[in-house]
């Protein structure tokens, strides 16, 4: 069955062949009538020259005579009262002057020529004394019905494309989030799914982050959770402080694990940062490493962002250090080729070099880790989509003499460069 775009395109071309052979076939017609006017005016003229008004009659005769042989016709010529004046060939109709130009019985054409004079002759031959050819017309049709029959792969062809782009597109519309449109060819319609690819990429990709997130976050609520309960639990048979503070460890562990879940959500959805101000990235650092007993070092450094998140992203650098890492931890702010660069370090055992480039994921747990043990969680994960979202990067470097040391690069304000 075809579609209704396919029947569209294709009856609009069928529809302007039609117009166009319309109006070719009135322009032909009216060019053969002033074609046949003058070829009958040149007509008349050429006979005249033959048989001039004061050639006598047996000059006539003979000259008609000869005529009739070379193009094997009957040819008769009349005075301007109708009367006969010369003949050759067969006796022509009586009724030969009211027939100006016929096509006669079987394959004889008969042509009547008046002369300036008032003469008139008249000829019966098998072919006639006229412009012959094949019927432009016949011609215009052909052509306008060989397009149309060219035209149908083609139109089709391009529907087709479109009605696989539109299967794609059902698909994934209906859950199948790893459905993709064909992104043959290089015009519109492939510029067409390429664009829907790269937005279904997208959207499967967030898609598969919060299904992670969603599974890695019950499954770390799970253990202060339960952790919470057996405090209570344990509260409500004996009161004592330490119980006590370790409700308040447990509550303080849920509140942050479910703020920083919502905040990754929250920059999942978010490309670009509104609302920028000025932030002293060493003064920020400073404050966090007081907080932490952290040393920090360096120079200032204006960076134009939220002061909010950068200061997540300074306290997760320091707290992944001293928890995963080894004393001391320091800190250090400096500025290269035009960028705000934080260094957090630590003298730990560092990173294995094939867990690098996963410390960065949400809920990471490095091989050989134990679940009692813990992995990253979502601090380094937000880390890195803080960063990013303020134009900047994070990376993992091993220093030569042991440690771990993350550095997070940020673009500095440009009013502060001047």
């Amino acid at each position: 069955m075809r579609s209704r775009l396919f029947l569209k395109i294709y009856l609009t071309l069928l529809a302007s062949l039609a117009a166009v052979a319309v109006a070719s076939a009135a322009f032909v017609w009216l060019g053969q009538g002033e074609e046949e006017s003058g070829w009958q005016s040149q007509r008349a003229r050429f006979v005249a020259a033959l048989i001039p008004p004061d050639m006598d009659s047996r000059a006539v005769e003979a000259t008609i005579e000869r005529f009739s042989r070379a193009f094997d016709a009957d040819i008769a010529v009349y005075d301007p009262r109708g009367r006969l004046i010369a003949s050759g060939g067969s006796p022509l109709p009586r009724d030969i002057l009211d027939q100006p130009w016929r096509h006669g019985p079987g394959n004889f054409h008969t042509m009547v020529t008046e002369l300036p004079d008032g003469r008139t002759v008249a000829a019966r031959m098998e072919r006639p004394l006229r412009p012959s050819g094949r019927n432009p017309l016949a011609y215009i049709a052909l052509i306008a019905g060989v397009i149309g029959l060219a035209a149908y792969p083609v139109v089709r062809h391009l529907t087709r494309r479109l009605e696989r782009l539109r299967v794609g597109v059902d698909a994934w519309g209906k859950g199948d989030f790893v459905a993709r449109a064909p992104e043959d060819g290089s015009d519109e319609v492939a510029a067409v799914a390429k664009s829907f690819n790269r937005a279904a990429d997208h959207v499967e990709r967030l898609i598969k982050s919060h299904r992670a997130l969603l599974a890695n976050a019950s499954h770390e609520l799970r253990s202060p959770l339960a952790r919470l309960r057996m405090a209570i639990d344990l509260y409500e048979q004996a009161p004592n402080d330490d119980r006590k503070q370790e409700i308040i460890r447990n509550l303080s562990e849920l509140d942050t694990l479910i703020e920083e879940i919502l905040l990754a959500s929250r920059l999942d959805h978010v490309d670009k940062l509104d609302a920028l101000e000025s932030v002293d990235l060493l003064a920020l650092v400073s404050e966090e490493g007081a907080h932490n007993d952290v040393e920090v070092s360096g120079m200032p450094a204006i960076v134009a962002g939220d002061a909010r998140l950068l200061r997540r992203l300074v306290r997760n650098l320091l707290q992944n250090a001293l928890h995963h890492g080894g004393p001391p931890v320091t800190a250090a702010v400096a500025q290269a080729d035009g960028a705000a660069v934080l260094k957090v370090r630590d003298h730990g055992p560092g990173i294995a070099a094939s867990e690098r480039d996963r410390v960065f994921e949400p809920f990471y747990r490095p091989s050989g880790r134990s679940e009692a043990a813990g992995g990253w969680g979502l601090g380094l994960a937000l880390v890195r989509q803080i960063a990013e979202r303020h134009g900047g990067a994070v990376r993992y470097e091993s220093p030569p003499d042991g440690g771990a040391c993350f550095v997070v690069t940020l673009p500095v304000h440009r009013k502060a460069t001047r």
